[in-house]
């Protein structure tokens, strides 16, 4: 199970964050967005795709795993409340299979109850997402997850390079 850190956040996107540097995603760096809302898979794929991501979008469960498992993306968000299987399910049957056991998963939810933070971590989430959500927190999250090469920082930590990790 991933040690879940808090990721330290700015409080809000005040005049500071101009002076970031954000980094943009390498060519072909995939991200894979799992929501029943249609305002929240376009609002993270314009601001992805201004960082350069590739974005997938799934409006349900059972079509973000089979996207997942055929574009095996560098990374996921995945909504907790969906029509039919929930993302707890979702992230249990991509946790389970071989082929997306390491994509980092970042679950997404309007209710920030410990009780289901605590839950998402326990059952493998590799982060969680309070909606509503700033820029500055996507990519917050984003990088304390994915290495300047998309590399999942566990697998880099862990010594394992992608093609070790999928063996």
């Amino acid at each position: 199970m991933p040690d879940l850190a808090p990721v330290a956040l700015p409080e809000h996107d005040g005049p500071e964050r101009r002076n970031r540097v954000r980094r943009n995603a390498p060519a072909g760096t995939r991200v894979l967005v799992v929501d029943d809302s249609a305002t929240i898979v376009a609002l993270l794929k314009r601001m992805l795709q201004q960082n350069n991501y590739e974005v997938l979008e799934a409006f349900d469960a059972e079509n973000g795993i089979e996207i997942a498992r055929r574009e095996v993306p560098d990374l996921i968000f995945l909504d907790i409340v969906l029509p039919g299987m929930d993302g707890f399910n979702a992230l249990r049957t991509l946790r389970r299979d071989p082929i997306t056991k390491n994509v980092p998963i970042i679950m997404i939810s309007g209710n920030a109850q410990a009780t289901e933070q605590f839950y998402v971590q326990r059952i493998g989430a590799d982060d969680f997402m309070k909606k509503p959500f700033s820029r500055a927190e996507v990519f917050n999250r984003i990088e304390a997850l994915l290495d300047e090469d998309n590399i999942p920082r566990h697998q880099r930590r862990s010594g394992r390079a992608p093609a070790e990790a999928d063996a």
